[in-house]
């Protein structure tokens, strides 16, 4: 159940952070809203799944796949520009987030 909250958090993230970016520096109403609310849900689905999920595990993942999945959002859908040291990073990011993992204490 934990990380089925986790993963509702992270995808709550996103669909705030996009709604953020829609909302033009809250200068556009419903999008503002909705970011707030979102960002109200995953918090709240976050802390719920810290009951059985370690942070330093739940954190990293929640941050990892938080960045790649809003870069490739970024990048396709607001037609945002990326380059080879972004890429490095990310992926670096996403190395850091897979040793992290693998190396959780039982």
């Amino acid at each position: 159940m934990g990380y089925l909250l986790l993963a509702l958090a992270i995808a709550g993230e996103i669909i705030a952070t996009n709604l953020l970016k829609a909302s033009a520096g809250f200068t556009r109403l419903w999008p503002s809203v909705g970011s707030m609310l979102t960002y109200g849900f995953c918090f709240y689905c976050f802390a719920l799944s810290l009951k059985s999920v370690n942070l330093s595990i739940a954190y990293a993942v929640w941050a990892g796949l938080g960045i790649v999945i809003t870069t490739l959002i970024a990048v396709f859908f607001w037609k945002e520009p990326i380059n080879w040291p972004i890429i490095i990073g990310i992926t670096l990011i996403v190395i850091g987030v897979v040793i992290v993992s693998w190396f959780e204490p039982s």
